[in-house]
């Protein structure tokens, strides 16, 4: 029998006793605190739905799940402490659409890759979009804004927390699907975005229905269109862009958990069963609905799925509007 032989049986011989262990280590997880890594500042949506999970997680495994906001650099500082942390499943991250479908098309040189070392968990969330408008604009419908829009190209002024943030490619695909001209005006965040329109400065937003609702129901903007083919169970007398016929639309973001490549995989399926267990609970499904999240789980497969495709489509949209960060 040769060395190389030799080894190899060696090896396939070692190959149960890993299994072993990896199983052994998923059962006994976690024994100790599980840092969780949010990579936005304190008081945000993403810090709402990480808390909430952060929990749950506490309660079901009796052991630390410890929020750490670090907030930077569109997601990139808080991603890139997940990038290098430890494979063992004992730093754990809420990352965005923003963190793993756009960056990769927009950031030239990132510090990490999100493929090769981010291990996807589950999407939580998706946060709905509405377009919605000053009550001076001169349209109340999806109907009449494209018609105006088409009829003066780049008038049509609307607000977003920045260039290439998800509200941002919301509008961009919305003049790839209807041929209209928009003019983008980007703020530093969704709440002077939404004090501009409330001002009249900017006449529409793409932003999320729980923003705008409140200030609707005080007559301070008017609703366009719920961005979704179908209408919101939670807003179900706001018109969708499908019904308005524009099919193929759909504005929003979405939430989800990642760990280290490397992580065992009893491990990530375990957290993954945890995590979809704590959102099906009534008191944390129902707090998140209520201020305008829509549940969405998915396998790790699943969810690595869907992050190739979205990060793809995103792609083509950031391309054709010729989207930069520079």
């Amino acid at each position: 029998m040769t060395t190389s032989t030799i080894r190899r049986a060696g090896l396939l011989a070692a190959l149960p006793l890993c299994a072993a262990l990896s199983a052994i280590a998923a059962d006994s997880y976690p024994t100790k605190p599980v840092r969780f890594i949010v990579p936005y500042p304190p008081g945000g949506t993403t810090d709402l739905v990480a808390r909430g999970i952060g929990a749950k997680l506490t309660e079901r495994y009796s052991q630390q799940f410890v929020v750490d906001n670090r907030g930077g650099a569109s997601t990139m500082i808080g991603t890139d402490l997940m990038a290098k942390s430890a494979p063992d499943g004992y730093t754990i991250e809420l990352v965005t659409q923003t963190t793993m479908s756009i960056n990769p098309n927009v950031v030239t040189k990132p510090p990490y890759d999100t493929e090769r070392d981010l291990a996807p968990i589950t999407q939580v969330v998706y946060f709905p979009y509405v377009i919605a408008a000053h009550p001076s604009a001169p349209f109340s419908t999806l109907k009449e804004m494209i018609a105006y829009a088409k009829s003066r190209p780049g008038s049509v002024t609307y607000g977003t927390p920045g260039t290439a943030s998800t509200n941002h490619l919301g509008g961009a695909l919305l003049e790839t699907l209807t041929g209209i001209k928009l003019l983008h005006v980007p703020f530093k965040g969704s709440g002077p975005a939404m004090t501009a329109v409330l001002g009249g400065q900017v006449q529409t937003i793409i932003t999320g229905a729980a923003t705008v609702i409140p200030q609707a129901k005080a007559g301070k903007v008017k609703v366009i269109a719920f961005a979704a083919e179908k209408r919101h169970p939670n807003w179900p007398d706001i018109p969708s862009t499908g019904e308005a016929g524009l099919k193929g639309y759909e504005a929003g973001t979405w939430f989800g958990i990642v760990t280290r490549a490397g992580v065992a995989r009893p491990i990530i399926n375990n957290l993954n069963k945890e995590i979809i267990a704590a959102l099906g609970t009534a008191e944390l499904g129902k707090s998140l609905t209520a201020v305008g999240f829509d549940i969405r789980t998915q396998s790790p497969e699943e969810f690595a799925k869907y992050i190739k495709a979205d990060r793809a489509l995103l792609g083509k949209v950031i391309k054709a509007a010729n989207i930069t960060l520079n």
